[in-house]
């Protein structure tokens, strides 16, 4: 006799931009993902945020059942399973060493903590309870980017030398936008290292493998902004405008990295390009269904850049979309994020990226600002 799938009650702290992309990931998962197929299916069980009007609001629009005003009674509720925390970087520890007590499984959104030691915190939270744990790094789960992965694995690029990547946007380059919490490192950890490059650091370390050692500088163009709400009043930015590093992986790759708000004439800018001895891939959010690959195995006649379109059956996630041709968006990262997840729940095993990833992304981080500082190689420390 098949099981019926379980549902996955899940308690969402935070409502923001990231809310409403898990909320829509979770609310179109069945319909991509059958739940018998998963072993799973998500419900919508209770929202939380400090601003009641706000939350109230977001629950209604995004299809939430309950409300709650504190995130500790959310987390102490008996009807929540899974507690996806997609509130400001100071609210991720507290929210998920409480949820870890409280016997629950976790989806964090990245970059995991504010600082290495605060990741570590909640790493060893998860595993003491023994809750299944997991960060939103959703840029691993584009078809194309998983493509990647197989490639580097079959050896089309042959060993890796380089890995290039960037991650622009200008979203902060007018001064007088007021300070924000992404602007703060008291409340975000750091500035676009943080917001723009775990990403592209994430991604390097599923690509190429562990970072071993960084070299880095980080700026804060425009050091006050204005105060919201408050005419007159300005504030210190303390977080970066940008941040550029430079590092060696473990299996002796070199890489380098850029991360700017400040970036005029990009919007979500991320890319990456790996070369190796044998060929090279490179990958363009722009363009994110597609993946360019260059092969030494070609003729020499006949060497070039070719566009691979990750659309096809046969390419991970692809198959549960549209026939082949038709394009995949930004959103449909999360459902496929929200697909491993039911996934890895209903069969009782590890989801991933877990807060190892996150915790060892947030080491790499955590180089950087030292040797931001030092002006100095820094050694990436061990999670």
């Amino acid at each position: 006799m098949t099981q019926s799938p379980r549902p996955i009650r899940i308690g969402m702290v935070g409502h923001g931009f990231m809310g409403k992309a898990h909320s829509h990931a979770f609310h179109d998962l069945p319909l991509f993902f059958p739940p018998d197929d998963l072993g799973a299916y998500p419900v919508l069980q209770v929202i939380c945020g400090r601003n009641e009007p706000a939350v109230r609001a977001a629950a209604a629009r995004y299809g939430w059942a309950h409300v709650e005003i504190d995130w500790r009674r959310l987390v102490e509720r008996d009807d929540v399973d899974l507690v996806d925390i997609v509130a400001s970087n100071d609210v991720h520890a507290p929210v998920a060493i409480a949820a870890a007590a409280a016997g629950k499984a976790i989806l964090c959104e990245k970059p995991l903590a504010r600082t290495l030691a605060e990741a570590r915190e909640m790493l060893g939270a998860a595993q003491a309870a023994g809750v299944p744990h997991m960060v939103g790094f959703n840029s691993r789960r584009y078809p194309a980017v998983q493509l990647a992965r197989r490639l580097i694995d079959e050896g089309a690029v042959g060993r890796v030398y380089h890995w290039r990547a960037q991650f622009f946007n200008e979203r902060f380059l007018d001064p007088e936008l007021p300070l924000a919490w992404r602007m703060q490192a008291e409340t975000a950890g750091s500035g676009a290292l943080g917001d723009l490059g775990s990403h592209a650091i994430d991604l390097a370390r599923f690509l190429v493998g562990d970072i071993a050692e960084v070299a880095g500088a980080t700026e804060v163009f425009v050091p006050e902004r204005p105060l919201p709400g408050r005419p007159g009043e300005r504030a210190p930015v303390t977080g970066d405008d940008a941040a550029i590093w430079l590092c060696r992986f473990a299996n002796g790759a070199l890489g380098t990295f850029e991360a700017s708000k400040l970036a005029a004439g990009h919007k979500t800018d991320l890319s990456f390009e790996v070369n190796g001895s044998a060929g090279a891939l490179r990958w363009h959010f722009q363009e994110l269904n597609s993946l360019e690959l260059y092969s030494r195995g070609d003729p020499p006649h006949a060497r070039g850049w070719r566009r691979i379109l990750a659309t096809e059956p046969e390419h991970p996630f692809a198959a549960a979309y549209w026939p082949a041709g038709h394009p995949l968006g930004y959103e449909h990262s999360f459902i496929n994020q929200a697909a491993d997840l039911c996934r890895a729940l209903a069969q009782g095993q590890p989801p991933s990226p877990d807060f190892v990833d996150g915790a060892a992304c947030q080491a790499v981080m955590d180089a950087v600002l030292r040797a931001a500082k030092s002006r100095r190689w820094e050694s990436v420390e061990a999670v």
